[in-house]
């Protein structure tokens, strides 16, 4: 990515990289690289980068094909799932076709048994991954990372050294140095620019099959926004609104939207996609590297552990370091962890840290934009 070019069409190249990638995922299938399916950030990827594959995070975020999906499962079933399950089903998404095995964990009720059907026409690995973060918990994750491994080694018939896995460590701790300092543009008051091209570059980093060459990409990116905000070229100031809660993109992203039509800036993401996946860095100096990887995916601050102190320390801090005014949590329909752990995170919001919050409760389709801008704006007018 050059420097010389404009910053709008910057965001756009990330904002299409998932499009792109489609037909990036069949070169890579044709010169005999293996794809690694995903969907949570839970996910070692360091693991499958040690062999050699590609990772991509799998068609989730349309609701394209949950009428396919509501065949077979529960139509009150979260979206995400359903969108999950609908694309592997009807075969519309490349990335899940290109796949050579898909990889899930056992993150919440709903996706494990999904799994199983899945598993009917798809090879799929399930990582049984702990609902609380224990020392006994820790250990059975460091198992599960090295049965994932020697699951890889076996299917592929190939050896995953841990120089290979130290390696990779290296370069995906690069990545998530270079995205921090990205996303910690926002940290400027006022903002440099809009939450919606924050989160563009954010989640088209994550189908980028060249892992190390993202930080110069980023940090050029980074570079040009603040030659830019120097001489002036930033927002106007607005409300500052952190977005915390499930995952979003696809069809999510019209919550960002309605925050930024009317009045507000999207200033930080607690979520999947933003700096919960990437604020912690692996320890590069820890003699097990198993050890090491277990102790950084596990610290993973999602609903679906409990108990849940990760995601109220990250949480406030990002209040802290960005200034916030308000927050905005996004509940998918049916997403038990995340529904029922908003009472806290509202106490948490209210009371700890003084700001106002609002949960907003959505799923993929379009048909909630009127009441999301009509409770939003009512949100931001009172900030």
């Amino acid at each position: 990515m050059e420097l010389i070019k404009d910053l709008p069409e910057v965001f756009e190249e990330f904002a299409e990289q998932r499009q792109n990638s489609f037909l990036n995922v069949k070169k890579l299938k044709e010169q005999g690289i293996p794809v690694v399916g995903v969907y949570c950030t839970y996910f070692p990827q360091e693991i499958a980068m040690a062999m050699g594959a590609a990772t991509i995070g799998l068609c989730s975020t349309s609701d394209e094909t949950i009428p396919d999906a509501e065949k077979d499962l529960p139509k009150n079933l979260c979206p995400l799932i359903k969108s999950s399950y609908g694309f592997a089903k009807t075969d519309k998404c490349p990335f899940f076709y290109f796949s050579d095995v898909v990889v899930g964990e056992t993150t919440c009720d709903g996706k494990k048994k999904m799994y199983e059907y899945m598993a009917e026409f798809k090879p799929v690995h399930i990582m049984e991954l702990p609902n609380s973060q224990s020392p006994e918990a820790l250990e059975l994750w460091k198992k599960e990372i090295i049965k994932f491994k020697e699951f890889l080694e076996e299917k592929f018939e190939v050896e995953i050294t841990e120089e290979k896995i130290r390696e990779a460590i290296k370069v995906n701790n690069n990545v998530r140095r270079s995205l921090k300092k990205f996303y910690k543009v926002m940290a400027n008051d006022p903002v440099p620019m809009y939450g919606h091209n924050l989160f563009k570059v954010l989640y088209g980093s994550t189908f980028k099959f060249n892992r190390a060459a993202i930080p110069a990409e980023v940090d050029a990116v980074v570079e040009k926004i603040m030659a830019e905000y120097e001489v002036e070229k930033k927002i106007e100031k607005k409300p500052r609104i952190l977005v915390t809660g499930c995952p979003i993109g696809g069809a999510t992203e019209k919550v960002i939207r309605a925050i930024e039509d009317n009045g507000g800036v999207v200033v930080t993401y607690e979520n999947c996609s933003g700096a919960k996946s990437i604020d912690q860095l692996v320890d590069e100096d820890n003699p097990d590297v198993y050890d090491a990887l277990a102790r950084r995916y596990l610290n993973i601050g999602c609903s679906v552990m409990t108990p849940n102190p990760n995601r109220l320390e990250l949480l406030g801090r990002l209040i802290d370091e960005y200034k916030v005014d308000g927050v905005v949590e996004v509940v998918l329909q049916a997403c038990h962890t995340y529904n029922v752990e908003s009472f806290g995170i509202r106490r948490f919001v209210n009371e700890k840290k003084g700001i106002p919050y609002i949960a907003v409760e959505t799923d993929y389709s379009q048909a909630d934009i009127g009441q999301l801008n009509t409770r939003l704006t009512a949100f931001i007018e009172m900030l």
